[in-house]
C-alpha cells in the first residue's frame, strides 16, 4: 500500500524535519518512487531531500518497542501516524479525518515503519558530573595551595622587573662614570634576586606538580568507578570509543601537569609589564599595547579553525582503535577466511584520513607559531625605532630603551606561549568532552538513590510486564507479562537462537534494566536493592566466558572471598584440577587476557567453578555446557545437583534440554522474546522434540523444492524482496 503524503508529513514534523506537505506529496508521485515498498519510499524521500543522520526500518508491532514512537503503521487498510496516548495508541491520518484511539492488542499483526534521528552523543543530565566539574572540585578541595602559588607568582613577576632596572642603572649611571662600587652592589643584589627567584619557582613547581598528581589520582579513580557501575545495556557499542573516552584523561593530565599552568598564571602579568614599559619609555609602551590584542586574536582564530578538525581526527582515531581491537580479537577468523585484505584496506583508509587531518592541524599550528614569532620580532623592532625617536627627543635614555627591550620580552613570550596553549586547549577540550560522554552514561543505580536491603532468604523471583529493547533498537527483545520462579524451581530455558533466553537471564541478574515493568527479588524491586545484596544472592554465568590476565588460581578465586579448601573441592569435582596438573606451574598457570591459552571448555569450567563457590540462592546459567564434551557435561550436571541447595532457584538456558531434563522440574519455551509454553519436562520436552523433528523434515523438503524452482526466479524479484524486508541506517 502506497504511503500518504499527509501522514509522512506528520511523521517528518514530529522528527523536526522541515519539509513541506506539498513537496512530500509531489515526491511520492515521482516516477522513481512509484512501485517501491513503503520503506524504500521513505528512504527515497530522505535521499531526495538530502536528509542525513536518520535511521529506520520495518518491524511487526508485536516486536516493536513503543518508546520509539511516533511511527507509521498500516491499520484498517491505510497508513496512520501512531503515538503514545497513555496505555493506548493514538492514530492520526489525513487532515480532516478523525483521530482514533486503539489498544496495543488491536495492532498485534500490523506493520510498523519507524524513523529516528541518530544520536550525536550522549546527553548530559543537569545533575550529571562533568570532567570539568570534577577537576575544579579536586583542585579547590584544599584552597591553601592557591594562595601560596599566587603569592609566589606575584613575587616572581615583580622580581623580573629587577633585570630591566639593573640594565637601566648600568647603562645610565655605571657606564658613563665607571662607578664600579655601584656595579658591585647591583650585581650582589641581582644574585640575591636570582636566588630568591629560583627558590620561588622551584617551590611553586613542587606545589603544582603535587596538586596535579593528586587531582589525576582522584579523577582517574572516580571515572574508573563510574565505568565499573555503568548500565551494561547502555555501554557504547564500540570498544575503541569507550577506550578513548577513558584515555581522554591522559591528555588532560599532561596538559595540566605541563608548563601551561605557569604560562596561564604569568599571562595576566604581561599587562603589568606593559605598564612598566610605559612608565620608563612613555609611548614605547603603546607598541606592545597594540600588538597584545592582535596576538590574543591570533590564538582565538587558530583555536576556532582547529575545533572541527581535531574533533574529526579524534573520531577517526577512535575508529582505528576499535578496528585494531577487532583485528586482534578476531585474528584467527581473519586468517581462516582470507579476509586480511579487507581489514588492511580499512586500516589504510582510516590512517590516510588521520594523516590528512594531522597535516592540516600541523599546518595551522605552524602558521600560528610562525606568525606569533614574527609579531615578536615586529614588536621588538618597532619598540627600538620608537625608542630612538624618544632618545632624540630627550624623553628616554639609552639605559631606558634597553630596559624597555628587556621588559618587552616578558610581554611577548607569555603571549606567544598563550597562543600555543590556546591551540593545545582545543585537543584537551575534545578529550574532556569525551570523558563527559562517559560520565553522562546512566549508572546501574542513581547516585542519590536510597537503596534497600532485602530479606536474608530469597524464596521467589518474579517478572511483571517486562519489556526490554537495546538502545536505539525498535525491536522488543523481551516481552513478558508475568513470570515467577519459586524456591526449589529447576527451570530449563529452551528456544531457537535469538529468542531472548540470554536477555531474560541478564534481566533477572540485574545486568540489563528493562524499559518497562518490574523484576522482583523476593518482595522488593531488584533495581531498588543494593547491588551488593543482589550479587550475594544471585550468580550469573554468561554464555561467552571471559577470563582475566593473571593465574588460574586468581581467576578461580576472582572475588577473593573463597577459601582454598572450598575452591579445590569444586575444582576437583569439575575436573579443573587436570588443567593445573598438565602444566609445571600448577595453579599458578599464567592466563592471558580473555583466557587465551585455555580452550573454550576449560574457560567454561573455570567460570562455572566461580559460580559454584559463590554459593548463590539464585543460579542463572547461560549455556553452561555448550563447549563441553559428553563426559564433562555429565559431570557438570552431577556437580550442580550436589551443590545446589533444595531451596535454591536454578534457571538454565540450553540447546540440549534432554541431557539436563533429569534435574529439571519445569521447562520454559521462548520465541521472539515471549514465553510461549511453561510446563513440566514430561509434558513439554517430548512435544518440543517432536516439533523439532517435524521442522527438520519440512525444512529439508522445502530446501529440495526451493532448489528445483530456483532457476525460474529472476534477479529483480530477489532484489525487490530483499530490499523490502530490511531496514536502513544512517541515511
Amino acid at each position: 500500500m502506497a504511503l500518504s503524503g499527509a501522514v509522512v508529513h506528520r511523521l517528518f514534523t514530529a522528527l523536526r524535519l522541515g519539509i513541506s506537505k506539498g513537496d512530500i506529496e509531489s515526491s511520492l508521485t515521482a516516477h522513481d518512487l512509484q512501485g517501491l515498498s513503503p520503506l524504500d519510499q521513505l528512504k527515497g524521500l530522505l535521499n531526495r531531500f538530502n536528509i542525513k543522520g536518520i535511521k529506520g526500518g520495518a518491524v511487526a508491532w508485536r516486536r516493536f518497542d513503543r518508546r520509539q514512537l511516533p511511527a507509521l503503521i498500516c491499520f484498517d487498510g491505510q497508513w496512520w501516524l501512531a503515538s503514545n496516548d497513555g496505555d493506548d495508541i493514538l492514530l492520526q491520518s489525513d487532515e480532516g479525518q478523525a483521530d482514533r484511539v486503539v489498544s496495543s492488542g488491536d495492532l498485534s499483526d500490523v506493520s510498523v515503519l519507524w524513523l529516528k534521528r541518530m544520536s550525536t552523543g550522549q546527553k548530559t543530565e543537569t545533575d550529571a558530573p562533568t570532567a570539568r566539574k570534577l577537576i575544579l572540585s579536586a583542585l579547590f578541595q584544599d584552597k591553601a595551595w592557591l594562595g601560596n602559588v599566587m603569592v609566589a607568582t606575584v613575587i616572581v613577576n615583580v622580581l623580573a622587573i629587577a633585570t630591566s632596572l639593573f640594565a637601566l642603572q648600568v647603562y645610565d649611571r655605571v657606564v658613563p662614570t665607571l662607578a664600579y662600587s655601584t656595579l658591585t652592589t647591583l650585581v650582589v643584589c641581582m644574585m640575591g634576586i636570582v636566588l630568591l627567584d629560583w627558590l620561588l619557582k622551584r617551590t611553586r613547581a613542587k606545589v603544582l606538580d603535587s596538586l596535579a598528581a593528586d587531582v589525576d589520582m582522584r579523577l582517574s579513580k572516580q571515572v574508573f568507578h563510574h565505568l565499573l557501575h555503568l548500565r551494561l545495556d547502555n555501554q557504547p557499542n564500540s570498544l575503541g570509543t569507550l577506550n578513548a573516552q577513558v584515555n581522554g584523561l591522559e591528555s588532560v593530565r599532561q596538559f595540566f601537569t605541563s608548563g601551561i599552568v605557569f604560562g596561564l598564571i604569568d599571562l595576566p602579568f604581561a599587562i603589568m609589564f606593559i605598564g612598566f614599559i610605559s612608565m620608563i619609555g612613555g609611548v614605547v609602551g603603546w607598541v606592545y599595547a597594540l600588538l597584545f590584542p592582535i596576538a590574543i586574536l591570533l590564538g582565538l582564530v587558530t583555536q576556532f579553525r582547529l575545533k572541527s578538525l581535531i574533533k574529526k581526527q579524534i573520531m577517526r582515531s577512535n575508529e582505528r582503535q576499535g578496528l585494531l581491537i577487532d583485528v586482534i580479537r578476531g585474528s584467527e577468523s581473519i586468517r581462516a577466511n582470507n579476509a586480511g585484505w579487507r581489514f588492511s584496506n580499512e586500516w589504510e583508509q582510516i590512517t590516510q584520513s588521520l594523516a590528512s587531518y594531522q597535516l592540516r592541524q600541523k599546518t595551522i599550528s605552524q602558521l600560528s607559531t610562525a606568525t606569533t614569532g614574527s609579531l615578536s620580532t615586529i614588536a621588538y623592532v618597532a619598540a627600538v625605532v620608537v625608542g630612538v625617536f624618544q632618545v632624540e627627543a630627550g624623553n628616554l635614555t639609552m639605559g631606558g630603551m634597553i630596559a624597555c627591550s628587556i621588559l618587552g620580552g616578558r610581554v611577548i613570550n607569555p603571549i606567544a606561549q598563550g597562543v600555543q596553549y590556546l591551540v593545545q586547549w582545543q585537543s584537551v577540550s575534545q578529550s574532556l568532552d569525551m570523558v563527559d560522554q562517559l560520565l553522562s552514561l546512566e549508572l546501574e543505580r542513581k547516585p542519590d538513590q536510597h537503596l534497600l536491603v532485602g530479606e536474608q532468604q530469597i524464596d521467589a523471583v518474579s517478572i511483571d510486564s517486562v519489556r526490554f529493547a537495546y538502545t536505539d533498537s525498535p525491536v522488543k527483545h523481551l516481552d513478558i507479562e508475568s513470570l515467577s520462579f519459586n524456591a526449589g524451581d529447576r527451570v530449563l530455558l529452551v528456544g531457537p537462537i535469538g529468542c531472548g533466553k540470554s536477555t531474560l537471564l541478564k534481566v533477572l541478574a540485574g545486568l540489563y534494566r528493562p524499559g518497562e515493568g518490574r523484576v522482583m527479588l523476593g518482595s522488593l524491586d531488584l533495581w531498588e536493592i543494593d547491588p551488593q545484596f543482589v550479587t550475594s544472592h544471585v550468580s550469573y554465568l554468561p554464555q561467552n566466558v571471559h577470563l582475566f590476565k593473571g593465574t588460574l588460581k586468581s581467576n578461580l578465586a576472582l572475588s577473593g572471598t573463597v577459601s582454598d579448601t572450598e575452591m579445590m573441592d569444586v575444582v576437583k569435582a569439575l575436573g579443573v584440577d587436570k588443567i593445573a596438573q598438565g602444566n609445571p606451574k600448577g595453579m599458578e598457570l599464567e592466563v592471558s587476557e580473555g583466557g587465551e591459552g585455555l580452550s573454550g571448555g576449560q574457560r567454561q569450567l573455570v567460570a562455572l567453578s566461580r559460580t559454584i563457590t559463590a554459593k548463590p540462592t539464585i543460579w542463572l546459567l547461560d549455556e553452561p555446557t555448550a563447549s563441553l564434551d559428553g563426559d564433562s557435561e555429565k559431570r557438570v550436571w552431577e556437580v550442580l545437583e550436589k551443590y545446589i541447595k533444595p531451596t535454591d532457584i536454578l534457571v538454565v538456558s540450553t540447546h540440549r534440554p534432554m541431557l539436563a531434563a533429569h534435574i529439571a522440574n519445569r521447562v520454559l519455551v521462548m520465541q521472539q522474546g515471549k514465553v510461549v509454553r511453561d510446563g513440566t519436562p514430561a509434558a513439554v520436552l517430548p512435544a518440543l522434540m517432536g516439533s523439532k523433528t517435524s521442522t527438520s523434515t519440512s525444512t529439508r523438503s522445502a530446501a529440495a523444492t526451493s532448489s528445483a524452482s530456483a532457476s525460474s526466479a529472476t534477479a529483480s524479484s530477489t532484489a525487490t524482496s530483499t530490499r523490502s524486508k530490511r531496514g536502513f541506517n544512517a541515511i
